[in-house]
């Protein structure tokens, strides 16, 4: 019999199994991290994760807070300041894929994480980009988590923070910028990926029990189907029973939270 899930719990569970095992993963707070250690803690044992304030190699038992929880430095192989995180790790091409988040997501994968509304009268002022936009240019490859709604995955963007796919096409390539950007978008409704020629996010999976309609009824543009549109594999015993452990220490470390 099959073991019921929620849909948070489908969307992290197909963004962990896009990473792989010989991975060097930049990992965001949050959803990206909850995935990236799923991963580690199933399929992928030997994946490097690495987060911005300097861990390498952290192997948290629970999610951090921050990333300056002291949960990522008591665990990680090592840690090295931030210029030397940027400099040599990031901008020196040795992480294979960032795992981000965002506020708001465009059709090319554009990310916002600064305001939401006018910048200087906004409605909601957010966290700021921190080290994604440098993530975004410089690692090998991109994938991106984010609930789906559309509120978040709108026509256009209230600001851009962290480059996708730019105006699509090669708008990356005459930008200067040489690595894939985001080639993968998770989210509880589904996975997209990129046109290859217009570099537009079309869906190419879906999860069981959603619709076409519905995830367009969540999406601000006009969506794009593959040709060829998969159903998600629903989560197996070992990745629920794995992550919700998680989720469950997480929850007692941090006192409730």
């Amino acid at each position: 019999m099959m073991t019921a899930y929620t849909p948070n719990e489908m969307m992290t569970i197909a963004a962990a199994r896009s990473l792989r095992n010989e991975d060097i993963c930049f990992v965001g707070i949050g959803a990206p991290s909850a995935a990236a250690n799923l991963a580690r803690l199933t399929h992928a044992p030997d994946i490097t994760l690495i987060y911005e304030s300097g861990t390498i190699e952290a192997k948290p038992t629970v999610l951090p807070l921050s990333i300056g929880d002291g949960e990522l430095c008591d665990t990680a192989l090592t840690t090295v300041g931030v210029p030397e995180m940027f400099r040599y790790w990031l901008q020196g091409g040795r992480i294979t894929v960032g795992f981000l988040g965002g506020a708001q997501i465009d059709r090319f994968a554009n990310l916002n994480t600064t305001v939401m509304g006018d910048y200087e009268h906004p409605t909601v002022r957010l966290p700021g980009g921190g080290g994604a936009p440098e993530i975004a240019t410089h690692c090998g490859e991109i994938f991106i988590i984010m609930m789906h709604t559309r509120r978040a995955f709108v026509e256009q963007l209230d600001f851009t923070t962290s480059l996708g796919h730019g105006d699509g096409g090669d708008h990356r390539q005459r930008l200067g910028v040489s690595t894939k950007g985001p080639t993968r978008l998770i989210t509880d409704l589904c996975v997209f990926e990129p046109d290859p020629v217009s570099r537009e996010m079309t869906v190419v999976s879906i999860h069981p029990a959603v619709s076409r309609e519905q995830i367009q009824a969540n999406t601000g543009w006009h969506v794009q189907f593959s040709s060829d549109v998969q159903e998600t594999t629903v989560p197996n015993e070992t990745e629920l029973r794995v992550l919700r452990e998680l989720q469950a220490r997480t929850k007692l470390a941090h006192g409730g939270y």
